[in-house]
This record gives structure tokens, C-alpha cells and sequence, in this order.
């Protein structure tokens, strides 16, 4: 591969050229395993042939359910050398999500780990398919999943389901494999990304090849991202943080992911230290996390230099001091726009850094629009961000969902947020978040970072609870310092000299670090949050 943007425009030709431009250069470190680049396209190619020998073509959905494993990018990049999009399913699935991903991807293979940490997805399926375990590998006629013909167990077999070994064989002598790469189109789709939301079910959100591999880079660019970089990720694959960010991001500047199965802030600390990783992808929970083990001040890190996050400025700074990476970028995006939209360059000053999310990112157009009317507003003036460019091409089977988030091909986010004078995106806080209090709107955001602002608060996250007068009330649950007192009256005295009264919160909660509800990703799950503090306040009688 030449230097610059690869030639590569398809996920499986990017294998192929990384390969061919730097065969021993190393590409994956899995646990106990190390891939170069050539050995990452032998695995791939291997494991392509098997699926064609299943009869997987392009447009096939492939579902993937695994755990941080070099499996997990063996198997999305076979599938994308065919074509077949890869549904890519949590493990942190319950039975009921794990059968809606299969139901409405209409997967034709599964690929799958038995069971990962406490959830046990062999038990699971097999009752939801008792066929399986009557019907030869490759054969299953499922009622409730027609579509389903094969399931393959990478940590082992059971009645009905290829092993690794016998699945792989499968694949030997097939020669299909090139016609079936050159037929993959840019935009094809690579993923189907399942993120909850605003609907009860969740969201197929479908990624293609091109717009995947393009944003990617220009991500990594940011970054300054080089062929020496190794990045760490503990974040889930089957996120897009992880499958549309960082892969993505890494392997067109054909560096290596190091890749961690579960987040567990010991061990995390150790590979860094082992693998001299240079770039950090996580949150500031995992990034707390790290710095209070004990292990952290005996860890050397110093060959972290740059990576992602989120947040408010405390935590982008505790990121820092935590890891070391001065030139930590943070960003703005959603998964529907291939994970980030706009993000900060690694040499902004970290001012800027700390509370912007930087420039729109090439191919990128973003703007602030009135919620209501949905007319552009001025720079500088808080609306709804609206993006135009590398955004998805739409919801998998649900033309109802695609009518309601694109406004004349401009993706509506349901993020507030403005366009500051000099170009810079900067957030404001969810759309759905907006507290109305006696008629008034109070965004969370901005309430969250006063709160920050004292000096024995550690973390502040605020909603609106029901209330009979008001609607609804500005309520906070925060973390205080371990050797601080809590002292709700010097808080609420603390927001009164800075906020407006109408936005000083009503309700205030201490919570320890770990009594926070989170989703499965580690970001702080508000509709959670907002129903404890309801009950409790509803168990005092004080609304």
C-alpha cells in the first residue's frame, strides 16, 4: 500500500492490499495470537470459501455474534470479500434480542461463540430452533427462522452446528473466491449495526464498503494515525465504535488492532504496557477505571499518544492524565453516520479539545436546525445537527424509520448542538433529554457542567423526573470525592451563584461510581437513571 489513503475501496480488497504492501507487518493481536497482515488474508480468504461452500453470495446476511476475538475480524472480513452484509449482534443479548436479530436480519448463517460470560447462546438458540439439533450441519429448517441454513460454533460443536475444523474444510478446493470479491461494489453493504433508541425494537442500521473505508480514514487522519500505531480496544466489535471507528481507522493507515475480550482495568493495563499501545478508544468510566488501580502507578504507558473518547471537559482531562495520551481527540457522531461526523485534531490545542468536537470530517456537511421547522439556524445558535455526506443508507427494512430521520437527504440526529463561528461542532446534549420544567426548557449539558465545576463532585448526570406542577423537575445523581462530605445544601448553593434558579437542580442524589446504570457500552444510561430517581422520590412522597 502506498502512503496516504488506500487504493482500497471494498473491506476484503483492503485485506488484500495490506497484505501485499506489508505482508509481516503486524495486523491483529488476539489473546495469545499474532496475525500479520498475510496471515490475517490466508485466515480470511480460508474462511470465505467456507461460507461459499455454504452457499453464502452476496446480499446474504451474516450474523455474527463474538466476543473481542481475532474470529470477530476474520469472519466480518470474509463475509465482506462475498458481499454477504454481517449483522452484528451483542453479547450482551438476552434470548428475546438474540431471536429478534436473527428474525430481522434474516441471517442465512450464524456465526457464534456458545456462550461469553454469563450469557449461554447455544441453550438459547437451541430453543428457539429445537430443530437444530435434528437436522445435519448446514440443513436447519427452522419455523422460526426460515432463513437460517447453517450455524457455526467457533469454541466448539453440538448436534447440527459445524465445529471450526469441519467448517473450514468445508472450504477447501472451492475456487469461487475472486469472482465473488470483484462482484463487491462500494456500495454494498458491509454491516447491519443494531443500536437502540427511540423505537422499542432496535434499529438495523446498514453501513456501506465505501463510505465505511473513506470516513474510517479520515478519522484516523485526525488521529495522525501511522503503521506503527497499535491501538487497544476493549470496546465491543459489534459496536460501531469499534466496527466503523476504530477498525476501520487502523487498518487503512495498516496499523494493528490489539484487541481485549471484556474490559477488566488490570489486564487492560497490562496489555497496553506489553503491546505499547499508542492509541486509546473508550469512555472516561473505563478511563477512571484504570487510573484508580492499583497496578496504574507501576504501569509504564508511555507510549500512548492518541485515541477517541466523549464527554464533558473533567472527564477528557481525567482520560488524559489516566493514560497519558496528550493528543486524545474527542468527537461527534452516531452510528448512523459511520461513528463519527466530526472530530478534534490530534494538534488542536487541548482547549479545543476539551470543548469542541472539532471540524466536520471530509465528505461531511453539519448544521444546526430548528427542531420545529427544520430551517438552519445561524453559527453559534443551539438546534438539532442535521448531517449531509457519509451517512447510512438507511434503516434495514424499515422505510418508516428512514422517513423520520432524513429531511432531504440531510440525516436529522436528535442531538442538540451548534456550529460555532469558527466551523467547530459542538454538543449540547440529546434532543429528548431537554427538561421542561414549568413550561421552560433546561438542557441537561449545561446544568451537568456547572455541577462538574465544584470541587468535590467527580461525576454529574442530570434528567428531568415527572412532576405534578411542573411536568417535570431538574434532577441530579452525582459522585462526590471518597474523602469528601455530601452536603446537598452546598451543591444546590454552588449551582444557585452560576444557574439560573429555574435550572438548579430540585433533586439531588449521591451515587458511588458504581450505582450508576449503564448501557452495555459503559455510557450512563439516562432513562435509568431518570426512573430510580422518580421511584425514589415518589417513595418519599415528594412528588
Amino acid at each position: 500500500m502506498t502512503t496516504g489513503r488506500p487504493q482500497s475501496r471494498t473491506l476484503g480488497d483492503l485485506v488484500d492490499e495490506l497484505a501485499a504492501a506489508t505482508p509481516q507487518a503486524p495486523a491483529l493481536v488476539s489473546s495469545s495470537e499474532r496475525l500479520d497482515f498475510a496471515a490475517l488474508k490466508t485466515r480470511t480468504d480460508g474462511f470465505a470459501r467456507a461460507l461459499l461452500a455454504l452457499g453464502i453470495g452476496r446480499g446474504d446476511r451474516v450474523a455474527l455474534l463474538c466476543s473481542n476475538r481475532s474470529e470477530w475480524v476474520v469472519a466480518a472480513c470474509a463475509a465482506a470479500k462475498l458481499g454477504a452484509p454481517v449483522a452484528a449482534i451483542s453479547t450482551f443479548s438476552t434470548p428475546r434480542e438474540l431471536a429478534y436479530a436473527l428474525e430481522h436480519s434474516s441471517a442465512k448463517a450464524l456465526v457464534m461463540l456458545s456462550r461469553f460470560r454469563d450469557r449461554r447462546f447455544l441453550p438459547a438458540l437451541g430453543e428457539l430452533c429445537p430443530e437444530l439439533a435434528r437436522c445435519p450441519p448446514g440443513a436447519l429448517q427452522s419455523a422460526a427462522l426460515p432463513d437460517l441454513a447453517s450455524v457455526i460454533v467457533l469454541d466448539g460443536d453440538s448436534p447440527g452446528t459445524f465445529g471450526t475444523p469441519a467448517f473450514l474444510a468445508r472450504g477447501a478446493g472451492v475456487d469461487a473466491l475472486a469472482k465473488a470479491q470483484a462482484a463487491v461494489t462500494p456500495d454494498d453493504i458491509c454491516f447491519i449495526l443494531y443500536t437502540s433508541g427511540s423505537t422499542a425494537a432496535p434499529k438495523g442500521v446498514t453501513l456501506a464498503h465505501g463510505p465505511l473505508l473513506a470516513n474510517g480514514f479520515d478519522i484516523g487522519e485526525r488521529q495522525h494515525l501511522t503503521a506503527e500505531d497499535r491501538l487497544w480496544l476493549a470496546v465491543p466489535l459489534f459496536w460501531s465504535f469499534g466496527s466503523a471507528n476504530a477498525m476501520p481507522a487502523i487498518m487503512t493507515h495498516g496499523g494493528c488492532m490489539v484487541l481485549q475480550e471484556a474490559f477488566e482495568p488490570g489486564a487492560a493495563l497490562a496489555l497496553i504496557e506489553r503491546e505499547r499501545c499508542s492509541v486509546y478508544y473508550g469512555m472516561a468510566n473505563m478511563a477512571r477505571a484504570l487510573l484508580e488501580h492499583p497496578d496504574h502507578p507501576g504501569r509504564r504507558l508511555g507510549a500512548m499518544r492518541t485515541g477517541l473518547t466523549i464527554g464533558p471537559p473533567e472527564d477528557i482531562t481525567l482520560t488524559i492524565q489516566a493514560l497519558g495520551a496528550a493528543e486524545l481527540c474527542t468527537v461527534y457522531g452516531s452510528t448512523e453516520t459511520y461513528g463519527n461526523c466530526a472530530v478534534t485534531d490530534a494538534h488542536d490545542p487541548l482547549p479545543l479539545r476539551l470543548v469542541t468536537q472539532g471540524l466536520p470530517l471530509p465528505g461531511m456537511t453539519i448544521r444546526a436546525v430548528d427542531p420545529a421547522t427544520r430551517a438552519p439556524l445561524p453559527s453559534g445558535e443551539i438546534g438539532e445537527l442535521a448531517v449531509l455526506g457519509y451517512t447510512t443508507p438507511g434503516y434495514f427494512r424499515a422505510p418508516d424509520l428512514d422517513a423520520q430521520a432524513f429531511d432531504n437527504g440531510w440525516f436529522l440526529t436528535g442531538d442538540l448542538g451548534s456550529i460555532e463561528p469558527d466551523g467547530r461542532v459542538r454538543f449540547r446534549g440529546r434532543l429528548k433529554e431537554m427538561i421542561k420544567t414549568g413550561g421552560v426548557n433546561v438542557a441537561p449539558l449545561e446544568v451537568e457542567h456547572v455541577l462538574l465545576q465544584h470541587p468535590d463532585i467527580v461525576q454529574a448526570h442530570v434528567v428531568g423526573v415527572p412532576d405534578r406542577l411542573k411536568g417535570e423537575i431538574v434532577a441530579a445523581a452525582v459522585e462526590i470525592r471518597a474523602d469528601a462530605r455530601p452536603d446537598a445544601a452546598a451543591i444546590t448553593a454552588f449551582c444557585r451563584e452560576r444557574l439560573a434558579s429555574y435550572k438548579v437542580p430540585t433533586r439531588l442524589a449521591f451515587r458511588a461510581a458504581g450505582e450508576f446504570p449503564r448501557t452495555p457500552t459503559g455510557k450512563i444510561h439516562k432513562p435509568g437513571l431518570r426512573d430510580e430517581l422518580a421511584q425514589e422520590l415518589a417513595s418519599r412522597g415528594t412528588s
